[in-house]
């Protein structure tokens, strides 16, 4: 029998991650690389937890992450999402808990574009009248 393994999608700004996550010991791996070694700050680490800790999954699952795009903090909040999905695959009674957290609705903020004539998106160039 196949070992069984669920998928998800994460998004968050511009970053997109992948998730994997089959039952085992409670290794984290980012991109290949442990998740300590890929984010330096606590910050990152505390957040892609967030989930497993909530469900009291933590060290139940294996969890393999692809993440591209955006930086460090966007990539953090769309592990996050890529894995409360997973999560929701593996036993969809854990729906309310994890809604109840927000965790389930995807940050659909992103960089507003820059608009002609203007020098960033809303800044424009100061106005004189005389």
């Amino acid at each position: 029998m196949a070992e069984q393994r669920f998928y998800a999608t994460g998004k968050k700004k511009t970053s997109v991650a992948r998730v994997w996550v089959k039952p085992g010991t409670g290794q984290i791996v980012v991109n290949r690389r442990p998740l300590d070694e890929y984010f330096g700050r606590a910050t990152s680490k505390m957040i892609v937890c967030q989930p497993l800790e909530l469900t009291e999954n933590t060290g139940k699952f294996d969890i393999s992450v692809n993440v591209s795009g955006g930086g460090p903090s966007g990539q953090a909040g769309a592990i996050k999402h890529g894995i409360t999905k997973a999560l929701l695959a593996v036993n969809p009674e854990l729906r309310g808990v994890l809604k109840k957290a927000g965790f389930i609705t995807r940050d659909s903020r992103i960089k507003e574009r820059k608009k002609y004539g203007r020098k960033a998106a809303r800044a424009s160039f100061q106005f004189s009248k005389r």
